[in-house]
């Protein structure tokens, strides 16, 4: 299913950007690129609850006119929902429910395994931690005008999807400008955050789907 495709890749690469959004702060310096890594899942423990607003770019070699997704997402531990045009998804830690606006299906499901990566972004963080090697590049002016640090990832496994993860990180801020995800079959996905909120402190109920709210939903049980 296409569109489930295009939702969770969306939710991974923010899920991804958003860990890492909380974990960039201080002054980058070349030996300290792997170290803003190090700091993103400390930071995102103490964040007592996040929300953001963000739009995702999609671009491919055969159609260089973006894609644009915009959408919304609450985090809180390890759980998450996400809310675009198309569906919201809610994670309360074991169980996922998909809600796709246009059918009004709700896929429920529970996550395991290396699916986990994507649905709990302390986990996801770690593992790109691990799976990527991080260089500082130096800095830029981006296209609004702003100063910018350019840090890229570079996957340590050759067999990866993904060739490389651009940073561009506000000098003034210390926040990301821009994320760019570069697959090896030539599409780009850039996520940006125009708004971002720590210590909303969710009740456990905004991770979990109200049925009450979609009493049309037909409920499509995957577990």
């Amino acid at each position: 299913n296409m569109k489930m495709n295009k939702n969770n890749q969306m939710g991974r690469i923010a899920l991804f950007a958003i860990a890492l959004l909380l974990g960039l702060s201080g002054t980058v310096a070349a030996q300290q690129a792997e170290a803003i890594l190090d700091k993103a899942s400390q930071k995102y423990k103490e964040s007592n609850g996040i929300s953001a607003v963000f739009n995702l770019q999609i671009r491919s070699k055969a159609n260089q006119k973006a894609e644009v997704i915009e959408g919304s997402i609450q985090m809180k531990g390890d759980k998450f929902t996400l809310k675009t045009p198309q569906s919201y998804t809610w994670y309360d830690g074991a169980t996922q429910w998909v809600y796709m606006e246009q059918t009004e299906e709700v896929n429920v499901s529970k996550p395991e395994g290396d699916e986990l990566q994507f649905t709990n972004p302390v986990v996801l963080l770690n593992t790109y931690k691990k799976g990527f090697t991080a260089k500082y590049k130096g800095e830029s002016t981006n296209q609004s005008g702003k100063k910018v640090f350019d840090i890229t990832l570079v996957p340590k496994n050759r067999k990866s999807d993904i060739s490389k993860i651009d940073l561009r990180i506000d000098k003034i801020t210390n926040f990301p400008a821009s994320i760019t995800v570069t697959n090896k079959n030539g599409v780009s996905n850039t996520i940006l955050i125009s708004k971002l909120v720590t210590g909303v402190n969710q009740s456990a109920s905004v991770f979990v789907f109200d049925q009450r709210k979609f009493p049309n939903a037909e409920i499509i049980d995957l577990r």
